[in-house]
This record gives structure tokens, sequence and C-alpha cells, in this order.
């Protein structure tokens, strides 16, 4: 599965973006979707995940990022609203193959990043 984000950039705290990410090749397979982000000198962190509908969520995120998913265009989205300067790192879209398990793990796959900055 091949995975293209779109709509980082900078904003001001307080303010909204929505990301996107469009999946193309084998998505028939593709069961969660999610993103990440990766601040600058950290580790990738989950964000927030959707599955059948099931959504969850980062406690850093709750009441302010919402993720969907609309399976007939492939793709997922991410509202982010009253962003905050800690929200500044380059997000990352994931898909997991339900096609692809070795023992018992989804194999992944992953976007290149958007980058979002949030000045105070």
């Amino acid at each position: 599965v091949q995975l293209r984000e779109s709509g980082g950039g900078l904003v001001q705290a307080g303010g909204s973006l929505r990301l996107s990410c469009a999946a193309s090749g084998e998505t028939r397979c593709i069961s969660t979707m999610s993103w990440w982000r990766q601040a600058p000198g950290k580790d990738r962190v989950l964000v927030a995940a959707i599955r059948d509908g099931k959504t969850n969520y980062a406690d850093a995120v709750k009441g302010r990022f919402t993720i969907s998913r609309d399976n007939a265009k492939n793709t997922v989205s991410l509202e982010m609203n009253s962003l905050k300067p800690d929200d500044t790192a380059v997000y990352y879209c994931n898909a997991a193959d339900s096609c692809s398990v070795i023992a018992g793990i989804e194999m992944e796959d992953w976007g290149i990043g958007t980058q979002v900055t949030v000045s105070s």
C-alpha cells in the first residue's frame, strides 16, 4: 500500500489544520489506519487510529483532534483544532495490512510525512 499525506503547514496557536492521507495499491487489505507524529529529537508516537469505525486517541490530543476515514475513497483524515506549539511535528499516515501478517502482526506501510508547525 502506498500512502501520501497532504495538508501540513504553518499555523498560529489556537488555529486549525486538516491532514489527509490517500492510499493506493492493495487497499482492500487495509485494516487499521492511523496518524503518528514525530517531534525533533523525540520518538514517533501514535496520535489517532481508526478501525471498523472505532477510534482511539492519544491523551494529548483528545477533544482537539478528530480522525475520520472514507473507505470508498481510501482516505483517512485528521482534523486538528486548538493547535498548540507542542503539536509541532512531522505527521505520518500509517496503514496496517491484514493480508500481510507475520507472527500474528499485521505489516504496516508508512507515508513520507507532512510537517505541521504551530507558532506561539
